[in-house]
């Protein structure tokens, strides 16, 4: 990696910070914070991603989990009641793609990586909806919001602190006090769970969502559900 690699440069979070505030739908700002903000954090995470068995197995195989989340036709076909079912459910539902994530993702995110450390990035970015699935955090702000806590608590990227941070600040009105203690709920959440990152999510896709969520020690977001159902203010 380059020496420079792990600098921070707040400066540069700090305007997309506020570009991603003014239009939640620029979505390419995100991982301009995150990587702004990232520090050593990713680095880290490939460390301790290379030293588990599936770690190993997809660095030494060149595993890319977006093939098997872009093959919606074998995702079709998996068991009703399976994570890969769910996840197929939720993108189609939402009108979204496995590519989305890639398309959104800027050059800069990776650049000056080695090969170890882009493809644990990569993998981690591509996994973002399936902790969606499996949180049962929605995309809605509120959603965003407390997914953006548990994967704080998961990666300890400073970029997704502060992008949750902020936007727990912007939905205050709407939701009051709630809105952080919400997102204090999903952040313990995120630390009590197994670490996502280095799951199995080829295999597990096939296996039942209420399974996989036992084995990963997630649970029913309660705090989120109980929020959303009784806001401050109504549209």
């Amino acid at each position: 990696m380059a020496a420079n690699s792990n600098r921070m440069h707040p400066l540069v979070a700090w305007r997309a910070l506020r570009r991603l505030l003014d239009d939640p739908e620029r979505t390419e700002e995100v991982f301009n914070v995150i990587t702004a903000l990232a520090g050593p954090a990713l680095e880290r995470g490939y460390h301790r991603f290379a030293r588990t068995p599936v770690g190993a197995k997809v660095l030494l195989e060149d595993i890319e989990l977006v093939d098997t989340l872009k093959d919606r036709d074998s995702l079709s076909k998996l068991p009703a009641n399976s994570l890969g079912r769910h996840y197929l459910q939720f993108v189609t539902s939402e009108n979204i793609t496995a590519d989305g994530l890639v398309d959104a993702s800027t050059d800069r995110e990776f650049a000056n990586m080695s090969p170890g450390v882009k493809k644990f990035g990569t993998r981690q970015r591509d996994q973002h909806d399936l902790w969606h699935t499996l949180t049962e955090y929605g995309r809605d702000e509120l959603g965003e919001v407390c997914l953006l806590a548990f994967t704080y608590a998961q990666t300890r990227n400073r970029g997704v602190a502060a992008i949750c941070l902020a936007g727990c600040f912007k939905l205050a009105p709407v939701y009051g006090r709630g809105i952080f203690g919400a997102a204090l709920r999903a952040y313990r959440e995120g630390k009590q769970a197994q670490w996502l990152p280095a799951q199995d999510w080829e295999y597990m896709l096939s296996q039942p969502i209420d399974r996989v969520r036992e084995l990963l020690n997630i649970p029913v977001p309660e705090a989120y559900q109980a929020l959303k159902a009784n806001p401050l203010v109504t549209a």
